[in-house]
């Protein structure tokens, strides 16, 4: 381990602000681009449920515990996840960059990488361009994190 790397406890206790921060910011797009495309908020949030209830999860509208309360739940763990990765190997990196390379990799995992069923869900309803603002809006979360936790 480089010295300007953290310890596994010490990222996962600066991940669970920096990939909380990471949710909410992305959650945030994934709602506001709902309501711009889909006229429905909660539908983006409903996709990840598909981990649990199956491939029809992602096409559901409206808020429900079931399908929305799950998949952000599981939208908010796997921002944990990636904020775990980025907190561990980030070293003395530039914080914005590194968030952005992290926020890269975890958009190429989840939607070449992954099988289908495991992927986010909302790109079954939300455009490119959605997806990239709520990818962009992870990086910048993740920022914020690393910032907080500095001070």
């Amino acid at each position: 381990m480089s010295p300007s790397t953290k310890s596994w406890p010490d990222a996962l206790r600066a991940a669970l602000l920096s990939g909380a921060l990471a949710s909410i910011a992305s959650t945030a797009v994934l709602c506001w681009q709902g309501l711009r495309e889909l006229d429905d908020a909660s539908a983006p949030l409903n996709g990840p449920s598909q981990w649990v209830w199956g491939r029809h999860a992602p096409y559901r509208d409206g808020f429900s515990a079931r399908h929305t309360a799950v998949g952000y739940a599981i939208h908010h763990l796997a921002s944990i996840f990636w904020a775990l990765l980025f907190e561990r190997f980030r070293g003395s990196r530039p914080v914005l960059p590194a968030a952005a390379a992290t926020a890269l990799v975890a958009n190429v995992v989840d939607f070449r990488l992954t099988p289908e069923r495991l992927t986010p869900g909302f790109q079954k309803r939300l455009s490119k361009r959605a997806i990239a603002l709520s990818y962009a809006a992870v990086a910048l979360g993740l920022a914020a994190g690393a910032a907080v936790a500095r001070r």
